[in-house]
C-alpha cells in the first residue's frame, strides 16, 4: 500500500481522486477546508518533515469557476491584488510544497495540474463580454515550466509530471457548456472522473520512466 498526499484534497478533482486512490493506498489529505495553509511556508516546512509519501498529488489551486452570480470583468477592472494572490497560491505556494516534500521523500513522485488555460489563451467568445481571469491563466502557464524546472533538478530521485486537463462540467451555465464542447472534438467537457486512471498510472511503476512530462487530457481542445 501507497502513501500518497494529496493538496487540494477537498476540491473537485481533489474529492474525486482521493476517493478513486483511497481504495489501495494510505492517503494523506492536505486543504485549507481542513485547516492546512500551504501558503504558510513554515507550516509547509514542519508537515512535510513530519508525514512522509511515495507521491504527491497538488490538485490544490485559485480558480474563478464561471457561474450565474460571477460578476462580468474584463483584464481592465482585474485588480493586481488578485493577480499576486494567485501567483503566491498556484506558483509560490506550490513549489515551496513541492519542494519541502522533495526534500523528505526520496524515490518518490510528483504530480502537477495546470490547465489547457496555461497552453493557451482562453478564447473571449466563450465568457459573454468577461475575461477568464488572467491570473489563473499565467499562474497554470507557470506550473507547466515548474514542472520541468523540478523535473530536471530533482532528478533521479524525484520524478515530476504535469497533467494539463481541459474543461471539467461543474456547475457552469448550459450555454457555456454547449459553446465550449463545440470546439472539442469529443463535442463534450471533461468528467471529472476521466482523470482518475491517468493519475493512478503515474502513481506506479507503469510510469517508471517519466519526468518532466506533459499530459494534455482535453478531448482534443487543443488540437485544431
Amino acid at each position: 500500500m501507497k502513501k500518497i498526499v494529496i493538496t487540494g484534497s477537498e476540491g473537485l478533482l481533489g474529492k474525486e481522486i482521493s476517493k478513486y486512490l483511497e481504495k489501495d493506498n494510505k492517503i494523506l489529505k492536505l486543504d485549507l477546508e481542513l485547516g492546512n495553509n500551504l501558503c504558510d511556508e513554515n507550516y509547509v516546512k514542519d508537515w512535510f518533515s513530519k508525514n512522509h509519501a511515495e507521491y504527491l498529488i497538488n490538485c490544490f489551486a485559485i480558480n474563478d469557476h464561471l457561474t450565474k452570480k460571477k460578476k462580468k470583468e474584463t483584464l481592465f477592472e482585474y485588480d493586481l491584488e488578485s493577480f499576486r494572490k494567485t501567483m503566491e497560491v498556484n506558483v509560490i505556494a506550490l513549489f515551496s510544497v513541492c519542494r519541502e516534500f522533495a526534500k523528505n521523500n526520496k524515490n518518490s513522485g510528483i504530480i502537477n495540474f495546470s490547465s489547457i488555460y496555461g497552453l493557451q489563451s482562453p478564447k473571449p467568445e466563450l465568457y459573454n463580454k468577461s475575461h477568464k481571469e488572467i491570473g489563473y491563466c499565467v499562474s497554470k502557464s507557470g506550473v507547466i515550466n515548474l514542472t520541468k524546472y523540478l523535473a530536471v533538478h530533482l532528478s533521479p530521485n524525484v520524478k515530476v509530471n504535469c497533467i494539463v486537463p481541459g474543461g471539467i462540467e461543474n456547475k457552469q451555465t448550459k450555454e457555456f457548456k454547449k459553446e465550449y464542447s463545440k470546439l472539442t472534438p469529443l463535442k463534450r467537457m471533461m468528467v471529472k472522473n476521466e482523470i482518475n486512471g491517468l493519475v493512478d498510472f503515474l502513481c506506479s511503476k507503469k510510469s517508471s520512466y517519466m519526468t518532466g512530462s506533459v499530459l494534455v487530457v482535453d478531448g482534443g481542445y487543443s488540437s485544431w
